[in-house]
């Protein structure tokens, strides 16, 4: 019921976006969307594009008077640093990234066919839409909020911080993290790594709070919420693995430790004094926070390339080296969000169903009525 599709390159004049399956009647604040993309802008250890594109989001067709009205929603990002055709031919692949192999399957002898397209400034795009269904769920009072957790070895400790006290210190940080003491080292590790004409990787956590058992099915394997959710946050550029709860760490734990014990109550109804799980069990939402933990690789592009072969003269030459961040976590945190958001937000659809909010509100309601009642 709810998709989505960007073009654009990351030169080129700009970068499109179309949300299909938004219900009608929802108040849109442009404001709101360009916070987002403000926030993926920022974060220790960003580069110099950071400081040429102030994103700003045009919403081209969808609404009227501020409000959904059914249709498909167009929306809009320009991009100032627009000079695509005038950039030279770029013929030294970057380990990491894909050049050489997208190169290979285009059949292309200047890569920056391929890397114009594969940069991660499409995800500017994916966090406008990503910002649209966070208002869509803002309705039903789900939260989304992201964490970064490590970067490089400096690893961060959170554990016993409320959902609230995570997201107030993650907004002063500079590294997008809840530990200060573990911030302060990152933000040492960076500089370290920028003199040394190197990059960064890391780990994040998304959050999600405020969602009803239910979400996602386990009657099929593309409709469980699990795997729907990992391959938006695998299509992330450089990320290299996601988790759900306690993810590989549960593999070494036993089933009567790993596993979240059964509690009722008359006022709050079935709930969990742990949640090992995620909040999926399934495939399928279960009242608790969702929690989802993703690595990512360090920045392809290095000060100090590392060998490569010139695709044209197969002669072995170095890396070509393009402008790029040192590290760039916290901005995926903020994508990771986005990828999240859409993933619930089309989940909540299919459940709740409705053309307009006020039917997919009415279906809600119901539902919650229907399993306090259980």
């Amino acid at each position: 019921m709810l998709r989505y599709l960007t073009a654009g390159e990351s030169h080129g004049k700009c970068l499109v976006g179309i949300l299909e399956g938004m219900p009608a009647g929802l108040k849109v604040n442009k404001r709101e969307i360009d916070e987002e993309l403000a926030r993926r802008q920022k974060g220790y250890g960003r580069g110099a594009r950071m400081k040429i594109e102030k994103d700003n989001t045009r919403i081209l067709c969808g609404l009227r008077k501020g409000k959904t009205i059914g249709s498909p929603i167009a929306l809009l990002i320009e991009n100032k640093d627009c000079k695509i055709d005038s950039l030279p031919p770029l013929v030294c692949p970057r380990p990491g990234h894909a050049d050489l192999p997208g190169a290979l399957k285009y059949n292309t002898k200047d890569i920056r066919d391929v890397l114009e397209r594969a940069s991660a400034r499409e995800t500017a795009m994916r966090v406008a839409i990503g910002a649209l269904c966070r208002t869509l769920l803002e309705q039903f009072k789900i939260e989304v909020i992201s964490q970064v957790t490590s970067i490089g070895r400096v690893c961060a400790y959170t554990q016993g911080l409320s959902f609230n006290q995570i997201r107030s210190r993650v907004a002063k940080s500079r590294t997008s993290c809840a530990d200060k003491v573990a911030e302060a080292r990152m933000i040492k590790e960076i500089d370290k790594v920028r003199k040394e004409g190197d990059s960064l990787g890391g780990t994040f956590e998304v959050i999600a709070a405020g969602l009803p058992a239910g979400l996602g099915s386990c009657a099929h394997w593309e409709r469980r919420l699990d795997a729907r959710v990992a391959a938006l946050l695998m299509s992330i550029p450089a990320i290299k693995g996601v988790e759900v709860g306690a993810g590989f760490i549960g593999a070494c734990l036993r089933g009567s430790e790993l596993h979240d014990a059964i509690f009722y109550a008359s006022r709050k109804g079935f709930f969990r004094k742990t949640n090992h799980a995620g909040g999926l069990e399934g495939g399928i939402t279960n009242g608790e926070p969702l929690v989802l933990r993703c690595a990512m690789k360090p920045i392809s592009t290095l000060k100090r390339p590392l060998p490569s072969v010139n695709i044209r003269s197969k002669r072995a030459v170095r890396a070509a080296v393009e402008r790029a961040d040192v590290c760039a976590v916290p901005a995926a945190a903020v994508v990771g969000e986005a990828a999240v958001a859409f993933c619930l937000a089309e989940s909540l659809l299919e459940k709740f169903a409705g053309d307009s909010l006020f039917e997919t509100k009415r279906n809600h309601e119901g539902y919650l009525k229907q399993i306090k009642k259980f």
